[in-house]
């Protein structure tokens, strides 16, 4: 039997993909796959890690804002469709997952005119574009939101919550104190930009790094391409990197699950799998959405949150220094506050069987 999937330009894609996969191992052992997507650093590495090959095929974005990369990448697509074309006849799967994204846009239009069964997954509370074409080639939608529901027929939907790592709730907080010499005598915030980082993030804590330092000690996730600015910049300020409470990393992999189960207070931007990863922690957090996220899906996804008071929601474009530090000390001083920001966003976006049932729906889909 083989499946394949496709997705890809975040672990947020990323690391779902090979969650289901692996549930669908357990379920059938004798089941192949393929991804197919972009080939970048992060695909290459995690599916490599994963055991599942990769077949490379021209991507382009879908962009809702004028760009010159438009007329460039208005020809990556179609030709991304001839390459899945003979890659799908090639490898003829008994069936496609497709995490989403205008990665997945060739492979499963391709999918659906060979027939061949599909499921896709939409992470967010709005759905993207390429999910919301898609939706009409796929066989099954599962869903993350309750409220994406609405988006696709009836007959097709069905709300999972977000795959994710089955280990993602089991870090033991002694590892990550140990990797990061971390003391016992002040709280840890992590701040984490998702997979690549989030510029915005990086300067406002940069801004008040000092301060912070004084109260508590932080694990910074940068995003590859800017660790040497953020480390550089510490240094302006006198902090030295892996000294004094402070602790850069461009990316996280395995000790996620540790650095999460360590952390007082997480700042994160509001990517699907990033809140899941907290809720299935019970972290308190801070959630800062990007300010223009296509179909505003961030925005969405982290007032959907704060609805059942999972969370605290800071807008990037209204973020000053002084807000910043006041909600982290208003949090960090609160044990009531942050007993009910934990325990609301676990109970509502903690779904630790969907995984499973997503890949019960791709298995069932193949007669």
């Amino acid at each position: 039997m083989r499946i394949v999937l496709t997705g890809g330009v975040s672990g947020g894609h990323i690391v779902p993909l090979i969650a289901v996969a692996k549930k669908i191992r357990e379920k059938n052992p004798q089941v192949e796959f393929l991804f197919i997507g972009p080939q970048g650093e992060l695909e290459v590495k995690l599916m490599a890690a994963a055991g599942i090959p990769i077949r490379s095929i021209a991507t382009g974005k879908m962009r809702r804002y004028f760009s010159w990369l438009n007329f460039l990448d208005a020809f990556k697509i179609p030709w991304g469709i001839c390459q899945a074309l003979w890659i799908l006849l090639w490898y003829m799967p008994e069936a496609i997952f497709s995490k989403g994204g205008s990665s997945s846009l060739p492979v499963v239009l391709v999918g659906w005119l060979y027939r061949i069964p599909v499921m896709i997954h939409e992470s967010d509370a709005n759905p993207g574009l390429a999910n919301s074409i898609l939706g009409k080639f796929s066989r099954r939608v599962a869903v993350s939101f309750s409220s994406a529901e609405q988006y696709f027929p009836s007959a097709q939907v069905v709300f999972t919550g977000s795959p994710l790592r089955e280990d993602i709730a089991s870090g033991d907080p002694q590892k990550a104190r140990t990797l990061f010499s971390l003391t016992e005598s002040k709280k840890i915030i992590f701040v984490w930009g998702g997979s690549q980082g989030a510029q915005a993030i990086n300067d406002k804590i940069l801004d008040i790094l000092p301060e912070l330092l004084h109260k508590y000690q932080i694990i910074h996730q940068t995003g590859i391409k800017n660790l040497e600015a953020v480390k550089h910049k510490a240094g302006e300020l006198g902090i030295k990197a892996g000294r004094e409470g402070y602790f850069p990393v461009d990316f996280i992999g395995e000790e996620m699950r540790d650095i999460l189960a360590v952390a007082d207070l997480v700042i994160s931007r509001a990517g699907s799998s990033s809140i899941s990863e907290i809720a299935a922690n019970g972290k308190p957090a801070i959630i800062i959405p990007i300010q223009h996220s296509n179909r505003d899906h961030q925005r969405m996804n982290a007032y959907a949150v704060a609805k059942v008071g999972g969370c605290i929601v800071l807008e990037e474009n209204n973020l000053g220094v002084n807000m910043l530090k006041e909600k982290i000390d208003e949090i960090m001083n609160d044990e009531a506050l942050r007993t009910k920001l934990s325990t609301n966003i676990k109970n509502n976006f903690y779904h630790p069987e969907a995984a499973d049932r997503i890949a019960s729906g791709v298995l069932g889909m193949i007669k």
